[in-house]
């Protein structure tokens, strides 16, 4: 059987140390390596023309809908025009008929007083024959 070995304190201490200082050069000399560095670059490289390529992609989109929206405010500009154009032509439509519309109503009221006079001057003539008759003295 094996003898039982007893690390003290000291000795975990030195062996903790070593393994550190032993990842710490294993790091070391995966970061100095060349290929790495170039690795690195080209995955950098590659980002920034992800990047840029996303970015020339939102300038066109934007470029997009900004030019929709300076179709949409022509046409809505335009579209405002032709509503007062013709909200105008009816409004002067409306304003015509309204006048011929009191013409031909004055027209009317002014043939009635007419018409009522005429006739009020025939009843009055007719009374007053009527009353000329009597003082005649005709009819009896």
């Amino acid at each position: 059987m094996g003898r039982f070995k007893d690390n003290d304190l000291e000795d975990r201490r030195g062996n903790a140390v070593a393994a550190k200082k032993a990842l710490l050069d294993k790091f070391r000399t995966a970061t100095a390596d060349p290929a790495l560095e170039q690795r690195r670059a080209a995955l950098e490289a590659e980002r920034l023309a992800r990047k840029a390529e996303r970015d020339a992609v939102r300038a066109k989109r934007e470029a997009e809908a900004a030019e929709k929206a300076r179709i949409a405010a022509e046409a809505a500009e335009k579209a405002r025009r032709e509503a007062e154009e013709i909200a105008a032509r009816e409004a002067a439509e409306r304003a015509e008929r309204e006048a011929l519309e009191a013409a031909e109503a004055a027209e009317a009221e002014a043939a009635l007083k007419a018409a009522q006079k005429a006739a009020r001057d025939a009843r009055y003539a007719a009374r007053k024959a009527a009353k000329k008759e009597r003082r005649k003295g005709g009819g009896y």
